[in-house]
């Protein structure tokens, strides 16, 4: 969906409430979050108050009596941004084929400072997680790039050892996997999990480079089934290639260099979710892209700005 679209059809915080309730209850029954009553009314607030929307829905369970709207209890809840913004936030985000830094959105929209830009951005990230997907079959490419550190020379031994590892895998034809695996180069060890994880045992072809780590870290049932190309003399090897894969890191680079200049490592995985669910939808509508992920964001709990920035060891 693109700007002009959006508000045409979302001109108002109140449309994108009706939008958001319908998509957190589409069958039309109303549920209390806190007990899953569905004998709720609406009640109209009469006076002004700091609460600048105009009603409420309120819980006839005579032990809950929860008030409660559309966006209690989800990504949306307690947002001092309007709704008109975050719907805007989203569809640029999903339009950005090479990500959206939250410098960019924040003069985009006109946010008052940047870490609200930035929060907004992660609490969009959080439900492009791609959860419950089917492993991938057919013809899969695995293959693993670096990300971040100081770049060493290609001649030095472990000259990976101050960057992240990403392993990727893709469907031809179908989904992609990216999965952030630590610093350093990546091994057969943990490559084996990843594998296991998101390919299917009955793949008909897994195609990699000619890299150690993949004869001994694919499972022993899949490696009558692995075929190599040798980068160092060619790309493509009749139909053995790992070109399709290439493009998907190329747009995660191409972001992180020149939207993004860099990652927390500690939100990789986040910057991730946001490539793979991006390019998992190239082939979709634009509008059925922007349904899902309002869909999803009616959907899953809130993410605090505490709980964001925690310090990973805490």
């Amino acid at each position: 969906m693109n700007i002009r679209e959006l508000h045409q059809r979302f001109g108002t915080d109140e449309e994108c409430l009706q939008y958001i309730q319908q998509m957190r209850w589409p069958d039309g029954v109303i549920r209390c979050p806190v007990c899953g009553c569905d004998k709720v009314v609406r009640v109209e607030r009469k006076s002004e108050s700091k609460n600048k929307r105009g009603w409420f829905f309120l819980c006839q369970e005579p032990t809950c009596r929860n008030q409660f709207s559309p966006t209690s209890g989800t990504i949306f809840h307690d947002t001092h941004l309007p709704l008109i913004v975050w719907f805007a936030a989203i569809a640029l985000m999903l339009n950005a084929k090479k990500g959206l830094s939250a410098k960019q959105l924040q003069r985009d929209l006109g946010i008052g400072g940047y870490k609200t830009a930035w929060y907004l951005n992660h609490r969009i990230r959080e439900v492009m997680q791609e959860i419950g997907q089917p492993k991938l079959g057919g013809i899969v490419e695995i293959d693993e790039t670096y990300i971040g550190g100081k770049t060493i020379r290609r001649t030095d031994r472990g000259k990976y050892r101050t960057k992240d590892a990403v392993v990727g895998m893709i469907q031809r034809g179908g989904q992609l996997r990216f999965r952030h695996i630590g610093k350093g180069s990546a091994t057969a060890k943990a490559i084996t999990p990843l594998v296991e994880a998101h390919v299917s045992s009955d793949v008909q072809r897994i195609m990699t480079d000619q890299s150690t780590i993949y004869p001994f870290g694919l499972p022993k049932e899949q490696l009558p089934k692995h075929e190599t190309v040798d980068h160092s003399r060619e790309y493509v090897h009749g139909d053995v290639h790992t070109n399709t894969l290439e493009c998907a890191f190329s747009l995660l680079k191409r972001g992180i260099v020149g939207n993004f200049h860099r990652v927390s490592i500690k939100h990789l995985q986040r910057y991730l979710n946001e490539f793979e669910y991006r390019f998992n939808r190239r082939s979709a509508k634009a509008d059925d892209a922007f349904i899902e992920t309002v869909c999803r964001l009616a959907g899953f709990k809130p993410l605090t700005f505490a709980s964001l920035t925690a310090d990973e060891q805490a």
